[in-house]
């Protein structure tokens, strides 16, 4: 496939052959033919895996691209360039040669890949890409060039008694750039055809949990048992005082407003999710009457400029009523406090004495909507005497 070029030591040549350049092209043309399935396969694994894809930005699968092209730039560029003559391939020290101009395409693989790979975050994304390649071209290359010359001198130190060929050398050192040059912007490619799947599946993970949990909450407010609650608790207040029958019924038809107005946003500011709460826990409190307390002790400027996933604190003020047994001597009591950082929901524990398996299903979903929004989980932690769920603020 590759023409065999003689060079001796004492050659010297102005410009580059050729015919190096055509089988460069023949060697180049291989190269993007696997280059091609391997986004071939890329695409389908995606599509197939992406379930269970982990959201680790800033690396990417490229173990088959390695495997297959380490080799191929490790064979391909010396036969290419005549370092290794082709006419005496079935030669030991012929093979033991290739070993060496694989390690040197290893070392000069891995070593740029890792270039890459720590520099990309300093670097915005989808921001000036061609200055962004550029600079990463340089810095590669002046890494590559230098390292790539000491390792082919090493080469004719061992295999050719230290006789430098430096014509041939050049060569060499120049095709390895060339292959640098077009490997690193497909890396770069690599990384935004990652980075776009990653984006997406995290807004199609974070479009279900947030339907789950609005779902989870209306099916608690149209429980046949909050109903039927709901409604006994409306007919005495009809009977006993009007005027907290009709603010029962504002209440009530406002708590759904909110979750049927909120169904397409993922976060709401605080404030509108204090009053949310506030207005739940008015229809809780009419039934539990003075078993349960609620405390709000939050700064005011956090109100109108923080964020919250929708629905949340409505969330774990059912779950703390769900999960305690409490009564008018020995009350519930809730209490929401908050600083720059979190909002963090306390509440007295009073456990049922059958306790019920629980699978705390809704703070599962609630602490995958805030790793998807902010790459953090709730904190909980408990003692003896009470349970806390602090949840970390949005800035926008």
């Amino acid at each position: 496939m590759f023409q065999s070029l003689n060079y001796s030591p004492g050659n010297s040549h102005r410009q580059i052959n050729f015919v190096i350049l055509g089988d460069f092209s023949v060697l180049m043309a291989g190269f993007f033919r696997l280059v091609t399935l391997f986004f071939v396969a890329t695409y389908k694994t995606g599509d197939i895996y992406k379930s269970n894809i982990r959201l680790v930005s800033n690396r990417v699968n490229d173990i088959v691209f390695r495997l297959l092209l380490i080799p191929f730039c490790g064979i391909g560029i010396p036969l290419v360039t005549g370092l290794i003559n082709a006419d005496h391939l079935d030669d030991w020290k012929t093979k033991i040669e290739f070993l060496y101009t694989i390690g040197i395409a290893f070392i000069i693989w891995h070593a740029n890949r890792y270039i890459l790979i720590v520099l990309r975050p300093y670097f915005p994304r989808f921001k000036k890409p061609f200055k962004k390649i550029a600079t990463l071209l340089l810095i590669v290359l002046a890494f590559t060039i230098p390292i790539s010359t000491i390792l082919i001198i090493g080469w004719y130190w061992i295999f050719e008694k230290g006789i430098v060929d430096w014509k041939m050398l050049t060569d060499n050192v120049f095709v390895i750039a060339i292959a640098v040059v077009f490997i690193t912007p497909l890396y770069e490619i690599l990384f935004l055809v990652k980075e776009a799947l990653i984006d997406r599946i995290g807004r199609e993970q974070l479009e279900f949990e947030k339907n789950r949990a609005e779902l989870e909450a209306i099916k608690n407010q149209i429980d046949p048992h909050f109903i039927f609650n709901a409604l006994n608790n409306l007919a005495y207040l009809i009977e006993t005082d009007r005027d907290r029958a009709k603010m029962f019924n504002i209440t009530l038809a406002r708590v759904y407003l909110y979750i049927l107005q909120h169904k397409d946003i993922h976060l709401v500011p605080l404030g509108n999710e204090i009053q949310f709460l506030k207005d739940y826990f008015y229809l809780s409190e009419i039934r539990f009457e003075s078993c349960i307390y609620l405390q709000i002790d939050i700064p005011d400027d956090l109100l109108e400029t923080t964020y919250i996933p929708s629905i949340s604190l409505q969330l774990l003020l059912e779950n703390a009523i769900k999960h305690n047994q409490f009564s008018e001597s020995n009350p519930l009591v809730i209490r929401v406090t908050g600083n720059n950082e979190a909002i963090i929901v306390h509440n007295t524990k009073l456990n049922r004495r059958v306790n019920e398996a629980s699978p705390k299903i809704g703070l599962s979903n609630l602490n995958t909507r805030y790793m998807l929004l902010t790459g953090h989980s709730l904190v909980i932690r408990e003692t003896q005497e009470e349970f806390f769920v602090s949840l970390t603020l949005i800035r926008k």
